[in-house]
């Protein structure tokens, strides 16, 4: 094609604080490619308000408008980007609506100890830290101890790989003590293996947990008594196009939504061949998306299109599970959402609920993250023990609405 490699992602700053980011991705294809994108976006804390996608199956053209974060980084993310496009060079090898390759070699975790002195909001500013450092949270263990101390330990994955070495894990330990000052005690970064993370792995889900996500599993032959809702529709339709099947949204925004829409596709092996999407007044967002199977065909089994449809509708409906249970005279918060089939799990998450609880006021004095199955779907859950404290007054509705409206990005 011709291409320089800088020109694959371009991104043009807005001018103005009420104009969108444009950023322009001309690469390579494959299944599953749009879904990446997305991800690292909302990873950087960034919201799409519109999209155009066009592929032949080997090249695609992706243009998206982005809001919402003033302080991003508008170079690491278009590096960032630029590691998920396939290469330029290799764009003659494609074959039309290649699955993305499974990974050779799972990335390296490490355990981060972290020991200070407890105080409101803590955790938010501990998991702020590491997210500015592009660490991704796999898992994380928080107590707090009688005399007011709190051990932390984080299951990190450095994106940047470099956190085998000496230097980078010297600079973490010291942005977090930068950011904590005197409340630090101690910082140790160690890296572990396979063995250690699987036998951290819970055995069952939080009942509460499994019978709201059972409710919102359909069944297939009657998806739409069984998820009927006024802020989503979901329609497939096989006669405008002789070649693609076209599925129609119409769902009120929410954060990370076209992430939702492309891990979807990508977990059903499906290509995008042509999709357009926008945000239009009251915050109700559009999306056209001409689709096509792995094998370069349409949709045209209705059992397939009835699985596609629903699993749309619930990862649009409720893409988090928010619950506030009593546990004795104690109050415990529960996330949980479904991760990709290819392990990975949603970004931000962790930061959101922290950040909710840090505005409510709530301290946290347990919190802990785990992967769990329900049927053939794994899910990251996050179980946060609230410290209310003894004049805490914040009713447990207003704890899950603020804790839900963060993580919609509806705060």
């Amino acid at each position: 094609m011709g291409i320089l490699h800088d020109d694959v992602v371009l991104v043009r700053p807005s001018e103005k604080d009420d104009e969108p980011t444009v950023i322009t991705v001309n690469c390579p294809d494959k299944t599953g490619l749009g879904c990446d994108l997305c991800r690292i976006i909302l990873f950087f804390g960034l919201n799409i308000v519109r999209g155009d996608v066009t592929t032949d199956g080997k090249w695609c053209y992706i243009v998206l408008w982005v809001t919402g974060n003033s302080s991003t980084r508008w170079g690491l993310l278009k590096q960032r980007l630029m590691e998920v496009c396939p290469s330029c060079s290799s764009a003659s090898m494609l074959s039309y609506f290649r699955p993305e390759p499974p990974s050779s070699k799972p990335p390296d975790m490490f355990l981060l100890k972290f020991c200070c002195h407890d105080r409101r909001g803590l955790l938010h500013d501990v998991t702020w830290v590491l997210c500015e450092l592009e660490l991704l949270i796999e898992k994380v263990k928080v107590s707090t101890t009688p005399d007011g101390k709190v051990m932390d330990l984080f299951f990190i994955v450095d994106t940047r790989e470099l956190m085998h070495t000496a230097k980078r894990q010297r600079d973490t330990c010291d942005h977090l003590k930068h950011v904590l000052g005197d409340a630090v005690i101690s910082c140790e970064i160690e890296m572990i293996d396979a063995e250690v993370m699987l036998c951290s792995q819970a055995s069952s889900l939080p009942s509460e947990i499994v019978e709201e996500s059972c409710s919102l599993e359909l069944n297939e032959k009657s998806p739409s008594r069984s998820l009927a809702s006024k802020d989503v529709s979901v329609t497939l339709d096989n006669s405008l196009s002789p070649s693609h099947t076209l599925v129609q949204i119409v769902c009120q925004d929410h954060k990370g939504l076209i992430y939702d829409i492309m891990r979807t596709l990508k977990d059903y092996n499906i290509q995008i061949s042509y999709g357009r999407f926008s945000k239009k007044q009251k915050k109700i967002c559009e999306i056209d998306l001409f689709i096509m199977q792995a094998d370069g065909k349409k949709i045209l089994d209705q059992s397939k299109q009835n699985a596609l449809s629903t699993r749309l509708q619930i990862e649009l409906i409720r893409p988090l599970r928010v619950a506030v249970l009593s546990r004795g005279p104690d109050t415990e918060l529960l996330v949980a959402n479904p991760t990709e089939l290819s392990g990975k799990g949603r970004p931000l998450v962790f930061y959101d609920i922290t950040l909710a609880l840090k505005l409510l006021d709530i301290g946290i004095f347990l919190a802990e993250i785990r992967r769990h199955l329900i049927g053939d779907r794994e899910w990251e859950v996050y179980r946060v023990m609230l410290d209310e404290g003894a004049g805490s007054s914040v009713p447990r509705s207003k704890i899950e609405e603020g804790v839900r409206k963060m993580l919609m990005g509806w705060a």
